[in-house]
């Protein structure tokens, strides 16, 4: 806390008065991550969801979805590994939160790839929530980029190539037997 307090050139006390814990630090800060600011804008009414439906194909759709959600994991990862060393240690239920949350709108975001042509049918929209909630998860970003030290960029797109496979799939796919079970 006194380290936060120095950095934000504030009294120790002001910032349990304002937030409470270190827990309730760490989730606001983890909330302007998200979005990128402090607007009171919820995440999934920002202009980037309008964007991947405009988009005409699923492709161009996912690239949207990639970019906006890659920009997301770039500024919410390093919180996030504090999130996860400190939930061994702290009662609290940010981590399950944020997982729960983070699912929820990636379930929303498949919706929205869902409507795009080519779409893969043998898909329900919690698989492929959950395609998206896995692969582009803090956890990946963590293993390829700061573990095995790829770029954001070849992070982002790989992600582009992954998700547009298993969402969008060619013609004479190989039939996923975990699909629509």
């Amino acid at each position: 806390m006194a380290a936060i307090a120095n950095e934000a050139d504030v009294a120790v006390q002001s910032l349990y008065v304002r937030f409470g814990s270190k827990v309730a630090i760490l989730a606001a800060a983890l909330d302007v991550a998200i979005v990128g600011d402090d607007e009171p804008i919820p995440l999934l009414k920002r202009a980037w969801t309008a964007d991947i439906a405009a988009a005409r194909t699923g492709r161009r759709a996912v690239e949207v979805c990639v970019a906006e959600i890659c920009r997301i994991v770039e500024r919410t990862q390093p919180l996030y590994a504090v999130l996860l060393a400190s939930a061994a240690s702290d009662p609290g239920d940010l981590l399950a939160d944020n997982k729960r949350q983070r699912r929820e709108g990636l379930r929303a975001v498949a919706e929205l790839l869902a409507a795009k042509p080519g779409f893969a049918a043998d898909l329900t929209l919690d698989q492929a929530g959950d395609l998206l909630y896995t692969v582009l998860s803090e956890e990946n970003y963590g293993l390829l980029v700061v573990d095995c030290e790829w770029t954001p960029d070849a992070w982002q797109s790989w992600n582009v190539e992954t998700i547009t496979r298993l969402l969008f799939p060619t013609r004479g796919h190989a039939p996923r037997p975990w699909a629509r079970s």
